[in-house]
């Protein structure tokens, strides 16, 4: 860029407990600051008043006719599949009044994903992660598989008698996985009565329960909590795999930043990322304790090759100078 732009990255409150999202827009705001840009990030009551080149409105936060005055007008979808989806059921997501479409559901608009695109041009990206803030770690604090979660964020959308689910939906096929795999996995997560009988059953398959106020509800304690555990366990939404939309967790990022191994259930992001030393994917119990195994018997290669994924393909100062050279086109 011949100039520093000035962008303004739109971003709910921060909601307590969930850490790991206030992180995602984090990475946006420092990393584009990193590149020398003058950078804000805020809700609709931050933006009033203010002129910018480029606002990343992210899922539609921000009135599309608040910011029409901004000459770049990004639609940063982080809720691939169900975005599309609401917006196909008449739910109005606010694709109107962009500029251009980006979506961490990479496979949107390819052969492999029936993901409506309502005709719309859709920009591919992989969660970005600013390096200096996840240095390899060091210290195995808890030996176990972990994540954080939400059993549920909101209803499933039923569309032609397929469902797309939460993650709930997606846990009930490994609720064994712990006996399965002989190793400990942990998961912090709020858990609500409505939910006892599917918490039961995963606690009787060998699931422990972490409370994410205690372990993740800061940014701070949210990378003390991913920097300090042994590998991650990923169960992404039903709806992210059964789509095949390509989703790849934000959270996923920061552990494989960290030199932490990831074993995440695939949803087509292995298009578009290697698997098979450092990111494991998986599709069903058998394939997951087998990468389980896998990465405790290498750890040590796991680890590194952790590190070098991301600093390859997620690096945000690669990552968002891509998307700029492509919405500035």
């Amino acid at each position: 860029m011949s100039r520093p732009l000035r962008i303004f990255v739109a971003a709910p409150p921060p909601v307590f407990g969930h850490a790991g999202a206030t992180w995602a827009l984090l990475h946006y705001r420092i990393g584009l600051s990193r590149l020398g840009h003058k950078v804000r990030m805020g809700g609709p009551q931050e933006f009033d008043g203010l002129k910018f080149d480029i606002v990343v409105n992210t899922s539609g936060l921000l009135d599309p006719e608040r910011i029409a005055a901004i000459p770049i007008r990004v639609y940063l979808d982080l809720d691939p599949a169900f975005n599309q989806l609401w917006h196909e059921q008449g739910v109005d997501r606010r694709f109107d009044g962009h500029t251009h479409f980006v979506t961490v559901g990479q496979a949107i608009g390819s052969r492999t994903c029936e993901v409506p695109t309502h005709g719309l041009d859709w920009i591919g990206i992989l969660p970005p992660v600013v390096m200096d803030e996840w240095p390899p770690s060091d210290q195995v604090v808890t030996r176990a598989f972990t994540t954080v979660a939400n059993m549920r964020s909101y209803g499933p959308i039923d569309r032609m008698g397929v469902l797309f689910g939460q993650k709930v939906h997606s846990l009930r096929a490994f609720r064994n996985l712990p006996l399965l795999a002989n190793e400990r996995f942990l998961i912090a997560m709020r858990l609500h009565p409505e939910e006892s009988e599917d918490v039961t059953a995963l606690i009787t398959g060998g699931w422990e329960f972490a409370d994410p106020d205690m372990v993740a509800a800061t940014p701070r304690a949210y990378r003390q909590f991913v920097r300090g555990s042994l590998a991650e366990i990923g169960i992404a939404k039903s709806g992210y795999v059964v789509s095949r939309c390509g989703w790849f967790s934000d959270r996923s990022a920061c552990y494989l930043a960290s030199g932490r191994p990831v074993i995440a259930q695939e949803t087509g992001f292995s298009q578009f990322l290697p698997t098979g030393r450092g990111l494991l994917g998986f599709a069903d119990v058998d394939s997951a304790v087998h990468a389980v195994a896998n990465v405790c018997d290498n750890y040590g290669a796991h680890s590194r090759a952790a590190r070098r994924l991301a600093e390859e393909y997620l690096d945000s100062d690669r990552v968002l100078s891509n998307l700029l050279e492509k919405v500035c086109a």
